[in-house]
């Protein structure tokens, strides 16, 4: 792990850097490498120009950790408007949100309630809505959440991270539900008790959960993979497995993020794997672009460069 990983996920939650940094252009014009604009029309031209160059998308409105049931509203009034935007102008993309947007902080029931609107109107319009997942003591309620929801609604599916010691379990369930599972290592600071400390661990975890995503129980159960990963040697694996087991390439996918490896994301379209492009949009920015600091803190030793120049 790179030493300065946890220093910039622990400042991804100081609200005095966040202030700072949104009025600061440099930080801003740096997120736009990975978050397509402030604007839902930032947002929705983004998924236009992806999904002209046969990438899927998905598109999540930045936000977490409302403090007031008003914001939680808010939120889902926009995911609602999204989804309504996405349909009308016949985008291939569903919606992702984070249950402590809809008000999870608040009240379990609040979020429900609101994450049922969002999942209900969806499936009016014939898209999907991915629950995300967030640090680890939001887990377990949000597990519960997608479980009861599930019972009514199938386009709907939730986030499993490979750095956690407790992901096998969880997949192993998911997997006996017919789920649609995306599978990622994650992004927050985890303490050791809770999570590998050790990128090879997660990596090697990884590879198990998508074994079992991949297994002959889960494919008759209707299990969908979403193998969410830059990482060329996870995504080799995924490819040999598929191929050695006769997995057909419409009963997975491969997931990125927007604005990283762009050119592996088209050469896997090229190749015939449907990829699916997480692009985010809002003025909520500065906790997710300093969560993708985190993965590469080259990034920040530019940023912090060329804040001296001039």
């Amino acid at each position: 792990m790179h030493p300065l990983r946890p220093v910039l996920l622990a400042l991804a939650r100081s609200d005095r850097l966040r202030e700072w940094m949104v009025g600061l252009g440099l930080a801003r014009s740096m997120a736009r490498r990975f978050i397509a604009g402030e604007r839902r029309e930032d947002g929705l031209l983004a998924v236009e120009a992806l999904n002209q160059q046969g990438l899927l998308a998905t598109l999540d409105h930045l936000g977490e950790n409302v403090t007031s049931e008003t914001e939680a509203r808010d939120a889902t009034t926009e995911v609602l408007e999204l989804l309504e935007a996405i349909a009308s102008r016949r985008l291939r993309s569903g919606v992702s949100v984070k249950l402590t947007q809809l008000g999870l902080d608040l009240s379990p029931a609040l979020a429900a309630e609101n994450l049922e609107r969002i999942v209900a109107l969806a499936a009016e319009v014939g898209r999907f809505v991915r629950i995300d997942m967030e640090s680890f003591s939001y887990v377990q309620p949000t597990l519960d959440l997608f479980e009861e929801l599930w019972t009514r609604y199938k386009n709907v599916g939730v986030v499993i991270q490979s750095y956690l010691y407790r992901s096998a379990e969880d997949v192993a369930r998911l997997v006996r539900m017919g789920a649609s599972v995306r599978l990622v290592k994650g992004a927050y600071n985890e303490p050791p008790e809770v999570a590998f400390p050790r990128k090879a661990d997660t990596d090697a975890n990884f590879i198990r959960l998508m074994e079992q995503l991949f297994s002959d129980e889960a494919r008759a159960n209707g299990v969908f993979p979403a193998i969410a990963t830059h990482d060329e040697k996870l995504i080799r694996w995924a490819q040999e497995h598929t191929r050695r087991h006769d997995i057909s390439l419409d009963r997975f996918e491969f997931q990125m993020l927007y604005g990283i490896r762009p050119g592996l994301q088209r050469q896997l379209v090229a190749d015939g794997y449907r990829v699916r492009v997480y692009v985010p949009y809002g003025e909520y920015w500065y906790p997710y672009f300093m969560r993708r600091l985190a993965e590469r803190p080259a990034n920040l030793l530019f940023l912090v460069r060329n804040l001296f120049k001039g």
